[in-house]
């Protein structure tokens, strides 16, 4: 059974995950309508995993005895300067995500509520790798800079490992 602190935790990061889902599809139909068909792809996608992440969070809330509450959410931001404002804004975001997941994970420990300590190890894991994902694609647009074929080349990349993962 989750304690009414626990489960008010889970719902507010619930919310985060729908926020983040609908921050990457903005940004997916931004890019998509500018041309960027690789990366729109990748974005898309993302805003697949993140609301199965929203998902999974609501079905372990229920499971456990408690009530995932399916958020209201603001309208997120949907005009970027270019593709380099977009993968530093997830990055600053997904550093925010594992922030926040830290401190739940952290009163987990205080609450000791094991079983989601246990459950948010995924998520844990998960930001690590999110956390790479958007510095790896920054460092190759830092190496890119104004070079368009190079943008051309990226974006392709992107739209292939898109498909292929």
């Amino acid at each position: 059974m989750l304690s009414k602190k626990i489960q008010e935790l889970l719902n507010r990061q619930v919310e985060l995950e729908a926020s983040s889902s609908q921050y990457y599809l903005a940004m997916a139909s931004w890019a998509e309508v500018n041309g960027y068909n690789g990366v729109s792809k990748f974005l898309y996608k993302h805003a697949d995993e993140e609301r199965m992440h929203m998902l999974k969070l609501i079905h372990f809330i229920n499971e456990r005895g408690g009530h995932g509450v399916v958020p209201a959410l603001k309208a997120p931001n949907s005009k970027f300067k270019g593709i380099q404002e977009i993968f530093e804004t997830i990055l600053k975001h997904e550093i925010h995500v594992s922030t926040e997941i830290n401190k739940l994970v952290g009163s987990c420990l205080a609450e000791k509520d094991y079983t989601t300590h246990n459950f948010l190890q995924w998520y844990v894991s998960e930001q690590i790798e999110e956390e790479a994902l958007a510095r790896n694609i920054l460092d190759k647009l830092n190496l890119i800079g104004n070079d368009k074929g190079g943008m051309y080349l990226f974006d392709r990349d992107l739209e292939s490992s898109s498909t292929h993962g």
